[in-house]
């Protein structure tokens, strides 16, 4: 890992905890504009959706604990892949499982934020 793999690695693991702590202020700043968010149930968030149903209340995350990332500096973006520990209630549910992902963060003008997360979920 060259460059500004485990700059982005500890960044993403802000945002992560952010998500966590409703750091909503945190999260606008971590998260592109044009962010596209595929669950791992395949549904799609924008930066907008996804922050707005943690306003709402109606996705609440109580835990994003990261474990075996590794990322890809590829210059103006860097690729992290890894797993994560999910806690979450949703629409009132609660759940909680394992997921493999995929992320990139782009560097906009010395800012780097996160511009795309796809995850898998893995068996339990």
């Amino acid at each position: 890992m060259a460059g500004n793999g485990q700059m982005i690695i500890d960044l993403d693991a802000r945002r992560m905890a952010a998500m966590a702590n409703k750091d909503i202020a945190t999260l606008k700043e971590l998260i592109a504009d044009d962010l596209i968010y595929t669950h791992s149930s395949a549904r799609m968030d924008t930066k907008a959706s996804l922050i707005g149903n943690m306003e709402s209340g109606s996705t609440v995350y109580t835990g994003v604990e990261p474990s075996k990332v590794v990322a890809q500096d590829l210059g103006g973006a860097v690729v992290l892949t890894g797993e994560a520990q999910i806690k979450v209630t949703a629409n009132g549910t609660p759940n909680a499982f394992g997921v493999r992902f995929t992320l990139v963060y782009a560097n906009r003008g010395g800012k780097w934020q996160m511009t795309t997360w796809q995850s898998t979920r893995l068996p339990a």
